[in-house]
Parts: structure tokens; C-alpha cells; sequence
């Protein structure tokens, strides 16, 4: 590939995933997009970001932030309840993707994707849930992720200042069996082929460690 996709380690690498994120949501939602800055999310235990870099010159070419309950509540959990069959249970949300016009953009894409399957199953995460804008709803749906209230139902979102999002979710322990059974044409390229240019080694960026939720599982690795 011409990018390697890593998960931050830095102050520097943060800013490029923030450079992205700006970039990508100005297209669609550019008032929304310049008031983006670094969350206070982006630094807390159990969240990883992944970061998409040219090798050409370092650029960022694309960025999505991967949050565990393992020491707080999900984002989306500000917003919903969640049902009873994701409680209890290991779950990563997906947030703030964004990639880089173009071809490429959809190559990055799709890797991004790839690399938060092998993250969660890394990571031992029960369910991937995701909150989606029209039209990239349609492309989880094509991953085989699921409604988790209404089918197509839009909910707004408080923590992503009230705009109408989608909510879907994906059992990773048989996601590798799902695709294979429905015939699904990137089975091969997610599941069964090596992009050594993915490094998934976690990185802290936190200043501490407080476990507040599934203590259980506090051994586990997380990234930053």
C-alpha cells in the first residue's frame, strides 16, 4: 500500500488525526467541522486512534477514533440507552472517521474498516457499535452491521451536537463466519490477508488508570 495505518503515540500524531477529521467533515458539515478540535475523549484510557499516513510524504490521508467501555461509558451512551443484550459485555464504538478525497480516500477507507475488525478482536471486544450519518450508514450495513433499535431509524445525538445518526452493531466473535457464509466479495482481503503496513501496537497517551467499568477485563491491552 502507499500509507501505513498506525495507532497514534503522540501530541504530533494526534494533530495530523485532527487535520483529517476537519478536512473530511468539511465537505459535508463544514460549520461542524471548524469548530473540531482535540476531544477530551481522544486521551482517555481504553480509546485508540488510528492513523492513516502517506508514505510518500507523512501526510495524513485518514483517521478513525476506536472507544472501549472498559474504563467509561461509550460515547453513544450519552446519547441512547443501550439495549439489554449489549450490556455487560466488551463493546468498542467507531467514531470521528474520516479519510481523504479521491480514490485513495476509499482505499483508506476500507482499510480503516479492516483494521478496527483486527483492533476489536485484538482487543477480545465482544460487539463494534457505530453511529452512522446517510449515506455511510449504507456502507456498515454492507459490512453486515445491524440496526440496534428500528430498522433505518435516525436518532439525534447529544454528544455529536444533535445531529440525526443511525445505530448498528456487529458481534466480532462471528463476524469472520457471517461474511464468509453470506459470500461476502472483501472476505478474503479483510480476514485472510496480511497488510504488514497495519500496526496495531497500542500506545497510552493517558496520564492515568482508573478502571470504572468491566474491572474484569482491566488487564487487557488497550491503545491510545
Amino acid at each position: 500500500m502507499p500509507f501505513t495505518i498506525r495507532i497514534v503515540s503522540s501530541e504530533r500524531d494526534l494533530q495530523k488525526a485532527v487535520n483529517i477529521r476537519r478536512a473530511a467533515y468539511g465537505r459535508h458539515l463544514p460549520d461542524f467541522a471548524e469548530k473540531m478540535t482535540v476531544d477530551a475523549c481522544d486521551r482517555e484510557p481504553g480509546t485508540a486512534i488510528l492513523l492513516a499516513e502517506s508514505k510518500l510524504d507523512g501526510a495524513p490521508l485518514g483517521t478513525m477514533r476506536i472507544q472501549t467501555n472498559e474504563f467509561a461509558p461509550l460515547g453513544v451512551e450519552h446519547s441512547v440507552r443501550l439495549p439489554d443484550h449489549l450490556n455487560g459485555v466488551r463493546l468498542a464504538e467507531a467514531t470521528r472517521l474520516g479519510v481523504a478525497g479521491g480514490s485513495v480516500g476509499r482505499v483508506v477507507k476500507m482499510m480503516l474498516f479492516k483494521s478496527l475488525f483486527l483492533y476489536c478482536e485484538q482487543q477480545h471486544i465482544d460487539w463494534m457499535v457505530i453511529t452512522a450519518r446517510s449515506p455511510l450508514d449504507r456502507e456498515y450495513e454492507t459490512m453486515l452491521f445491524e440496526d440496534v433499535f428500528g430498522e433505518k431509524e435516525f436518532i439525534p445525538m447529544a454528544h455529536v451536537g444533535g445531529l440525526p445518526h443511525r445505530v448498528l452493531a456487529g458481534e466480532v466473535g462471528v463476524a469472520r463466519q457471517r461474511w464468509e457464509e453470506a459470500g461476502h466479495p472483501l472476505f478474503r482481503f479483510v480476514f485472510q490477508t496480511h497488510h504488514p503496513d497495519i500496526d496495531l501496537s497500542t500506545a497510552d497517551l493517558s496520564f492515568e488508570r482508573e478502571t470504572v467499568r468491566c474491572p474484569e477485563a482491566s488487564q487487557v491491552a488497550y491503545g491510545r
